[in-house]
């Protein structure tokens, strides 16, 4: 198990990986106008700035002044803007002008020289002084771990409150699981499977936890996914579980399974990288409230696994993490070491289906987060990567719940997903659904109908891209204005998206986010299923799913051949994924629809060919 923004590898970290997911595979898309309307949701953080700055992005100030003073003639009119100076005879000054000629950036640029000049005297005299002691208070440290903003988005529809009565799901019951023989076996076990071992005594969680470490430490030269071991830490996890055990102490289906952590939650002892250069020797003295909950239900943590640079794309500080089921191609995605690990062995989207992975992205506010680096407040989701719905539910059923320290996180009332009745759905179909999925579903008596989502918002990317980047930027202000993005693993990601962003005004921020009120209005009178079956890589579907905060859960629906394979063949495949969507905390029918269709079909029990490509299928520069 991985917890993390993606996963499937070889079985090498348990059956599960926990992320957290911001859409981190980046678009980017023209913000078209948006509309405003009145929006059911509160909302996080935003971020003010002083207009002056953005002469940061317009080269030297010397350079500028030239420009200035050539068009001083035609400012001084009012012809810079749409409205003309109205004011008199008004002598505009230097910092007057510079702001002025800077408006355009901002689509404000209808100013005249009066205006101009009484808004750069404000915003030198009034604003400033604030930016740098609200900036003092609580922006000196990076990655949002502390000061959350008080601003918080409610994903209910209709703004109603779920009752609070938690109740934990209903686990099969399995009887006659016998150890296999071969480790290559047991690893590829489901975790009810494992947990059967268990409390038979046919194994140890010490055996198991040295089984799973081995084979990180097999495949990890060839796809990169671990950037920790916590070995000995692991062990005496391991240890505690077995003791418990033999004192007639069951902690429930996580007791004794070994998993992994995406390197961006907090674990005390070990380094919390965030997958960057920059914070690659950072120690977080904190417990994640995530990693809180795992070691409660007595899971055992194997390892820190690879998190894209600052939650971004699959490059990170030691290298770039590969796909298991094409080791010539990159697992994509910040959660790319959980999707890895956990098939072998953002974002939680992209990786699952490029590593061929059963992940959930839950309902946002399911599973506290404090502890976690933070992209968006509210974006931000941690969720399972395992190898199957089943094992994803049992995750779920031990990480979701209150966290004190995270405004957004709730209690939330989920039905038992292994007790809803599917043939009372109504679930519809996108053109883009793999059929597979939907005949399955029909044949266990699914009510499946043609579906399509209805909205007029057209500016869905360019809303996730004003909030995610100006979110991220007051979360790494610090080290934007320290330069040490210069040293960033990809200069065309974070960088310049957090430059750009620096140039957002906050009043066009919050009409971004009043745009997403208007998205969630739409979608919830459009969304007349119970749940909806589509590509889950669709960057449309991501952004809009990401905004609304609704469940989806990524299922592996086949194979397919690479794309300009060796003439002598290989045994390296694409794989294929759809996604099932539910309306936020929905997330046990979407869990239920997944079980279903696993129930009947094997393509989540498929293993990569990491050891066997080929005879004749080389890969060079490969270990």
């Amino acid at each position: 198990m991985n917890i993390t923004r993606n996963g499937r590898l070889d079985s090498i970290a348990s059956c599960l990986q926990l992320k957290i997911s911001s859409p981190s595979k980046r678009r980017h898309t023209p913000v078209t106008a948006m509309s405003c309307d009145s929006c059911s949701a509160t909302w996080i953080h935003v971020a003010f700035f002083v207009l002056l700055l953005s002469l940061t992005s317009l080269g030297s100030l010397a350079a500028l002044q030239q420009t200035l003073d050539a068009k001083s003639h035609e400012m001084d009119n009012g012809q810079c803007g749409t409205q003309s100076n109205t004011s008199g005879s008004v002598k505009i000054s230097k910092d007057g002008r510079l702001l002025k000629h800077s408006l355009k950036f901002f689509d404000a640029n209808f100013f005249n020289d009066s205006k101009a000049e009484e808004m750069a005297e404000g915003a030198l005299e009034f604003n400033i002084p604030i930016f740098r002691a609200n900036r003092k208070l609580v922006a000196s440290q990076n990655g949002g771990l502390h000061n959350p903003s008080f601003l918080i988005f409610n994903p209910e529809w209709g703004g109603k409150e779920t009752p609070s009565q938690r109740k934990p799901f209903s686990y099969p019951s399995l009887s006659g699981v016998k150890r296999p023989d071969d480790d290559e076996d047991i690893a590829f076990m489901s975790v009810l499977e494992l947990g059967q071992l268990l409390k038979t005594k046919q194994i140890t969680s010490q055996e198991l936890t040295r089984i799973f470490l081995q084979r990180l430490k097999r495949y990890n030269p060839v796809l990169e996914v671990v950037i920790s071991y916590t070995e000995e830490l692991a062990y005496k996890q391991a240890k505690e579980a077995d003791d418990l055990l033999d004192q007639g102490k069951y902690l429930g289906p996580l007791h004794g399974i070994p998993y992994g952590l995406k390197d961006i939650i907090a674990v005390p002892g070990y380094r919390t990288t965030w997958g960057s250069t920059t914070f690659r020797n950072q120690i977080l003295n904190m417990e994640a409230w995530v990693y809180k909950r795992l070691r409660s239900a007595g899971a055992v943590l194997v390892a820190k696994l690879v998190a894209g640079s600052l939650a971004y794309d699959d490059i990170w500080f030691g290298g770039r993490t590969r796909n298991p089921w094409n080791i010539a191609e990159f697992s994509t995605g910040s959660s790319a070491g959980p999707a890895a690990s956990t098939s072998a062995a953002g974002s939680i989207t992209y990786p699952a289906a490029r590593c061929g992975v059963t992940a959930l992205r839950p309902s946002f506010g399911t599973v506290g987060r404090s502890g976690v680096m933070s992209i968006s407040e509210s974006l931000d989701k941690l969720g399972p990567f395992c190898r199957s719905a089943m094992d994803c539910a049992v995750v779920l059923d031990a990480i979701r719940g209150k966290d004190l320290d995270d405004l957004s996180s709730r209690d939330v009332s989920l039905e038992d997903p292994f007790s809803i009745d599917i043939t009372k759905l109504t679930v519809g179909y996108l053109e883009d659904a793999e059929m597979e999925v939907v005949n399955v579903l029909t044949s266990k008596g699914v009510n499946m109908v043609p579906f399509k989502l209805n909205y007029t918002v057209d500016s869905v990317q360019g809303i996730l891209n004003f909030t995610m980047d100006v979110d991220m930027l007051t979360h790494f202000d610090e080290w934007q204005r320290t330069g040490q993005d210069d040293v960033y693993e990809a200069q065309d990601q974070w960088p310049v998206e957090l430059r750009r962003a620096r140039l957002v005004p906050a009043v066009d921020y919050m009409q971004a986010q009043r745009a997403r009120g208007k998205l969630i209005q739409e979608i919830r009178k459009s969304f007349t299923v119970d749940a909806f079956i589509g590509n889950a890589t669709d960057w449309e579907k991501v952004c809009m799913g990401n905004l609304v905060g609704m469940p989806v859960i990524v299922v592996p629906t086949g194979l397919k051949s690479i794309e300009n394979p060796p003439p002598s063949g290989t045994r390296r495949r694409t794989t294929i994924t759809t996604g099932i969507y539910a309306p936020p905390y929905q997330d046990h029918i979407a869990l239920a629809l997944a079980m279903a269709y696993q129930s009947v079909t094997d393509h989540h029990k498929m293993r990569p060919p990491i050891d066997d490509l080929g005879p004749n299928d080389l890969i060079p520069g490969l270990p």
